[in-house]
C-alpha cells in the first residue's frame, strides 16, 4: 500500500523504540516522514537501518521551546509543509512510582516531555494544517492514562491523560477545518526502555502475572502500534476523530 504518497510527516521521538517503527511504517507506505529526536546515537543507529532508508532524522530537545521554533522554521524553510504529525515523545523517565516520592522536579520533567513537547509540536504543525484544509494528528497515550499503572507513577499517568483529554478538545476545535486528531493509547509495549522498567519494577513472577491477564497472553510489539498510528493517519480514517484506540491487547477489559 502507498497510502501516504503525497503527505509529509513528523514524527517526534522517532530514533528507536515506538517511535522509529512508527515512522519506518509510515514512510513504507509512500510517506515523506522527518524523525525529530535529541540521541546522536540512536539516530546514527536508525540511519543505518535499511528500513529507515529515506527518512529524514532531524536533531532536537524537544524540553527546549526554542530549539523546536528554530527546528520548525529550518524545515520549513526546506519547503516542508506537515500534513502529519505523530506526538510520540512521552515517557516516565524512570522517576519514582510511589505518589510520596515523586518531587515537583518529577512532576515538572514529565509533565514538560508528555505533555508541554506536544502542545508546542502541535501549535507548530497546525497552521500548515489550516493553510491546507487537512490535516492528522496522532498523539501517544497510554494505557496508564485511562486505567493507571502497575509500574509507572501518578506523573506519568496524569500526563497521559492530560494528552488524551488534550486530543478530544483538538479534535472538536479544528474537525471544521479538516483535521483530525485521535491517540493510541498503548499498553506494555516491549521496548528496550520499557524492558528494562519492568526489569526494575517488577518481579518475573509478577510479569508473568500481568501477561496472564492480557488476553492475548503476550506483551505488545512496536509493530502494534505503528499500524494503529498508520490507520488514524490515513485517508480511510477521515471521518474519525476524537478517538482513544486501546492497543493492549484486550488488558484494559481486566484493569
Amino acid at each position: 500500500m502507498r497510502r501516504f504518497e503525497n503527505r509529509t510527516i513528523l514524527v517526534s521521538a522517532a530514533a528507536d523504540g515506538l517511535g522509529l517503527a512508527i515512522a519506518e511504517r509510515l514512510s513504507a507506505e509512500g510517506g515523506t516522514v522527518v524523525a525529530l529526536d535529541r540521541s546522536d546515537e540512536a539516530m546514527t543507529a536508525a540511519r543505518a537501518r535499511p528500513e529507515a532508508d529515506g527518512i529524514r532524522f532531524e536533531k532536537v530537545d524537544l524540553m527546549d521551546p526554542a530549539d523546536i521554533t528554530d527546528t520548525i522554521a529550518r524545515l520549513e524553510a526546506d519547503g516542508l509543509r506537515f500534513d502529519t504529525l505523530v506526538n510520540n515523545a512521552g515517557g516516565s523517565l524512570h522517576t519514582p512510582r510511589p505518589f510520596l516520592e515523586e518531587t515537583d522536579d518529577h512532576w515538572k520533567v514529565v509533565m514538560d516531555l508528555n505533555v508541554a513537547a506536544t502542545v508546542r509540536l502541535t501549535r507548530a504543525i497546525l497552521p500548515h494544517m489550516l493553510e491546507k484544509g487537512f490535516g492528522r494528528i496522532v498523539n501517544l497515550g497510554s494505557k496508564a492514562g485511562r486505567y493507571g499503572s502497575l509500574f509507572t507513577g501518578a506523573n506519568y499517568v496524569a500526563a497521559k491523560g492530560a494528552v488524551q483529554s488534550m486530543t478530544l478538545q483538538l479534535a472538536q476545535e479544528f474537525g471544521p477545518s479538516g483535521i483530525t486528531c485521535n491517540a493510541v493509547c498503548p499498553g506494555a509495549i516491549l521496548t528496550p526502555r520499557v524492558e528494562r522498567l519492568l526489569s526494575e519494577r517488577m518481579s518475573q513472577a509478577e510479569r508473568d502475572a500481568a501477561i496472564a491477564q492480557i488476553p492475548m497472553r503476550r506483551n505488545g510489539r512496536v509493530e502494534d502500534v505503528a499500524s494503529a498510528v498508520a490507520f488514524f493517519a490515513a485517508d480511510e480514517a477521515g471521518f474519525i476523530t476524537g478517538q482513544m484506540l486501546d492497543v493492549n491487547g484486550g488488558q484494559g477489559m481486566c484493569s
